[in-house]
């Protein structure tokens, strides 16, 4: 069905939409209904429901169609992936302010993880491994609800909103680049921020 556009690349593609050709909005859309979804698996641990995310994906994809300009962005896929990934985020954020939920998963606070910017002397879990709860006894479970709890109340209390947000996204998976597009902020500011959390989560970390 597509076979017309496969050996155009999406600027072209986008150039030729500009023109009239409108069937190419359907193209691209298809091409990358994957990426959608592979995004919302990711945002889904933030406490969004699964078919919303892709819904709200769909329409930051659809946004990205609508808005690239190839003579002043990046290429046609890391546009797209911002406008997907703030469409997913601002959603997340607004449900949220409707529900006023908590963090509805359990959290690793005993998984070793080693951040790429500190020494492996400082190797540390920065509560961003999800766990079974398959996995932990009863009396396991109690302990790390109990855990979860003040380190909850240790991110209400101590973060910025803007250290929420880079958490929150970090917890996806997404990178200190990936981060800083999403929320329109410098690569800087926001490694200065995840360095910020690090330190903050880290004194709860070694009392727990």
């Amino acid at each position: 069905m597509w076979e017309a556009y496969s050996q155009y690349s999406d600027e072209e593609l986008i150039l030729r939409l500009r023109d009239g050709e409108e069937r190419i909005t359907d193209y691209i859309i298809d091409k990358y209904k994957n990426l959608v979804k592979s995004k919302a698996k990711c945002m889904y641990i933030l406490g969004a429901d699964n078919e919303d995310l892709i819904q709200e994906g769909m329409i930051g994809l659809f946004k990205a169609v609508r808005d690239y300009d190839c003579g002043r962005d990046a290429s046609f896929f890391t546009f797209a992936d911002l406008c997907i990934s703030r469409q997913m985020y601002t959603a997340v954020q607004a449900s949220r302010r409707q529900k006023h939920a908590p963090l509805n998963s359990y959290i690793s606070l005993y998984s070793s993880v080693t951040a790429k910017e500190e020494p492996e002397e400082e190797e540390r879990v920065l509560v961003n491994l999800l766990v079974s709860r398959a996995e932990l006894s009863p009396e396991e479970l109690l302990i790390d609800r109990e855990n979860v709890e003040i380190l909850e109340k240790t991110i209400e209390r101590e973060l910025s909103s803007f250290e929420k947000q880079v958490l929150d996204l970090y917890r996806t998976g997404m990178s200190c680049v990936q981060i800083a597009r999403v929320l329109g902020r410098d690569q800087k500011s926001t490694d200065n921020a995840l360095q910020r959390i690090r330190g903050k989560l880290k004194k709860v970390l070694n009392i727990l």
